[in-house]
């Protein structure tokens, strides 16, 4: 079986790399730092399973085990606003560990997945016939 080539260039090692810096930001933010640290106990092994996937959705590669749609509905403390903030932590560590096209392109890719996981935490709680915010 062949497997299908990357989104973009960019190594392993680079994905490691923004997701260990990436969770050092969380980690020292003043709204998002509590949020995380009320649901992660092992940092590590979150950062390890959050590089899987991105390796999987950048690189194609197997080993992601989990939903994030799930885990995000699952929280009870994660609100909509909350992905703008997370998503310019990550623009911002993007845009100072990777070179110009690849920040880009992960950031493109990382705004739509934000993008679906904060519709999916909206969605929570609310009434059948009221319509989604699609925006």
């Amino acid at each position: 079986m062949t497997q299908m080539p990357p989104r973009f260039e960019i190594t392993e090692a680079e994905i490691d790399r923004v997701v260990a810096r990436f969770y050092t930001r969380v980690r020292a933010h003043h709204l998002l730092g509590p949020i995380f640290a009320g649901h992660v106990t092992d940092w590590p092994e979150h950062e390890a399973k959050i590089a899987r996937f991105w390796k999987g959705a950048i690189l194609f590669q197997p080993g992601f085990d989990g939903s994030p749609m799930m885990a995000h509905r699952r929280a009870g403390d994660v609100a909509p606003g909350h992905f703008p903030i997370w998503l310019g932590l990550f623009d911002e560590t993007l845009r100072q560990s990777l070179d110009p096209l690849a920040a880009a392109a992960w950031s493109a890719l990382a705004h739509r997945i934000g993008q679906g996981l904060r519709q999916g935490v909206e969605d929570i709680g609310r009434p059948a016939n009221v319509v989604p915010n699609l925006r």
